[in-house]
């Protein structure tokens, strides 16, 4: 297909936006940069494959990731993007048969993981019910950004992605704060991009709270009722989310909860799974 003509997924529902690393060329493996860290036991540039990569593009320590240092790769999503930018934007081609095409396939990878993210949000939107009077500015927005995802790869440096995230985001707080709306004043706490690293938040009601950005890394939420609570954005590193209760609550990713502690009676989103490192 030649490179000057739009690619669309045939599926644009929450399936594609699921990683499906067995049609990606493991992009997030050689893409990415790698810190070394408690997240990951490298150093590892943008474009230089991981060293655990095997020639057909799985992970050679996939089942022994975190034990081997590595919990970051356990907790990247890419929401699809992967096999996207894989199998639509260049056709099946991979970046080892193919080394011309490596370095722009690298730059347009971190872009269209950014669009299935707001993908992801937007899909999610359409489903709430009190947001139903803004559901036709959503479904363009949705639109729209299904629209960028097929663009063809030579027109990806010019795409605004961060002002277009900018009008997506003021879309999806616009739609927080209406579905929030529902809750009592006194509920719809203001957390939003707030410090609580290592907070003592066991068992508190923060039901409709605005947590959007907000900063638990390692905090204690055990039994915490966070229904109906914004999450976009914030960060669960090794929160404790055992027998919290997510459930309606807005916004939250796999990729935030695979951060996370939690256990057999952390009540989730249906449209999420129970991290396997949790406890039982």
């Amino acid at each position: 297909m030649p490179d000057n003509e739009p690619r669309t997924m045939p599926d644009n529902g929450r399936g594609a936006l699921r990683a499906d690393c067995a049609n990606c060329f493991a992009l997030c493996c050689v893409a990415l940069t790698l810190t070394a860290s408690t997240d990951f036991a490298i150093d590892k540039d943008a474009g230089r494959p991981c060293p655990n990569l095997r020639d057909d593009f799985r992970c050679g320590i996939h089942t022994r990731l975190r034990p081997k240092g590595f919990s970051g790769c356990t907790v990247y999503d890419c929401f699809g993007a992967g096999q996207q930018v894989s199998q639509v934007t260049y056709g099946g081609r991979d970046w080892r048969s193919s080394p011309d095409i490596a370095a722009q396939m690298f730059q347009v990878f971190p872009v269209m993981r950014q669009l299935h993210e707001l993908l992801w949000y937007l899909t999610e939107a359409l489903t709430l019910p009190d947001a139903r009077p803004l559901h036709d500015e959503i479904r363009r927005a949705l639109e729209e950004t299904q629209r960028h995802t097929g663009r063809p790869a030579v027109d990806f440096p010019d795409l605004d992605i961060a002002g277009h995230r900018d009008r997506v985001a003021g879309l999806l707080l616009r739609t927080s704060e209406r579905v929030r709306a529902a809750a009592p004043r006194r509920k719809r706490r203001n957390h939003r991009g707030a410090d609580l690293i290592g907070a003592r938040l066991r068992g508190a009601d923060l039901r409709a709270a605005d947590l959007r950005g907000a900063y638990l890394i390692a905090a204690d939420l055990t039994g915490a009722d966070l229904r109906l609570a914004d999450l976009i954005g914030a960060d669960f590193r090794d929160a404790d989310l055992s027998d919290a209760d997510l459930t309606g609550s807005l916004f939250l990713t796999q990729a935030q909860l695979n951060a996370a502690k939690g256990n057999g009676k952390t009540a989730l989103p249906a449209s999420l799974s129970r991290p396997p490192h949790w406890a039982t």
